[in-house]
């Protein structure tokens, strides 16, 4: 059995996976506002999907930011009582047993790679458009992982072919100008709306004047997928994926996948984009079920 938590800004959820994926438990509870408190919930979280299930799992996590090689602590976490903490080594602490961990965006590629939206793909590129923009890579059904550990934040890096009243950018939370995430979150994709002149409104709410054929709502959209298909233009040109499968709130938004495809061809550095748009299958579950994919199937107890 393999146990996988996904832990977020206000809620855990951890899942109980059998041979071949099948779902055995599903639990869910609130996130505490602290980091102790929090290593103590996703320990009796465990230990109540093994209650449930009468058998003792394998555990994978996935968590905001990641665990850095040179210092072995938590760095680039929004959830930031977890920066600077070995949050490995208390959770193995805590349970008992060897914990594997990876950052959400990772989780949800690999969830996807593995038996969601892109099973069978050589290369997958997980991408998370929600609150922030982050993403992950699988190459051969393995989570592809770096000196560094940021394989796939591609969110912090500039929007590019940047049009010049686009220049510098939006300010971004990392002290940079110009990120990806900036542009195409959804509280970036709100905040561009409102920069364009328009009254404030949610990214549903654009949405969804943009599907009742309101021209500046509709402008703003296409604005979105330009940028979008630009920024994929780029990952495209790096790692030239098999599949792109979008994720996070704005994953929703059933006209990116005509609109994006239609227009990344002309940045791309190729005669002919092959590369495969998808929606994710499972939703909201892929990171918990990413988590806890961390283990490969020989690894089920």
């Amino acid at each position: 059995m393999r146990i996988g938590i996904d832990l977020g800004g206000t809620k855990i959820e951890g899942i109980a996976l059998g041979t071949g994926g099948g779902e055995l438990a599903r639990k869910r509870i609130a996130t505490p506002g602290s980091y102790d408190a929090t290593v103590a919930a996703i320990r009796d979280l465990v230990a109540s999907l093994e209650q449930e299930t009468a058998a003792r799992g394998t555990v994978g996590i996935g968590m905001p930011g990641a665990i850095s090689p040179a210092s072995g602590l938590v760095k680039n976490a929004n959830s930031t009582f977890l920066i600077g903490k070995p949050f490995d080594r208390d959770l193995e602490a805590a349970l008992g047993r060897e914990v594997r961990l990876a950052n959400d965006a990772d989780c949800f590629a690999l969830s996807e790679a593995t038996d969601g939206a892109g099973a069978g793909a050589p290369s997958v590129f997980g991408v998370i458009l929600g609150t922030g923009v982050g993403g992950g890579i699988v190459v051969n059904g393995q989570l592809l992982s770096g000196p560094n550990a940021i394989a796939g934040e591609w969110g912090h890096n500039q929007l590019p072919w940047m049009h010049p009243d686009e220049l510098p950018g939006p300010d971004c939370y990392c002290g940079k100008k110009g990120c990806i995430e900036s542009w195409n979150s959804g509280p970036g994709f709100e905040a561009e709306y409102v920069r364009s002149g328009e009254d404030p409104m949610t990214t549903h709410e654009i949405v969804a004047a943009a599907e009742a054929g309101q021209r500046p709502a509709r402008l703003a959209l296409r604005r979105y997928a330009d940028r979008l298909a630009r920024a994929l233009a780029h990952v495209i040109n790096i790692i030239d994926p098999h599949v792109i499968v979008l994720g996070g709130g704005m994953s929703n938004v059933a006209s990116l996948y005509d609109e994006v495809p239609a227009r990344w061809g002309f940045y791309a550095f190729t005669d002919r984009v092959d590369t495969k748009l998808l929606r994710n299958k499972h939703g909201d579950s892929s990171g918990v079920r990413g988590a806890a994919w961390l283990w490969p199937e020989e690894g089920s107890a």
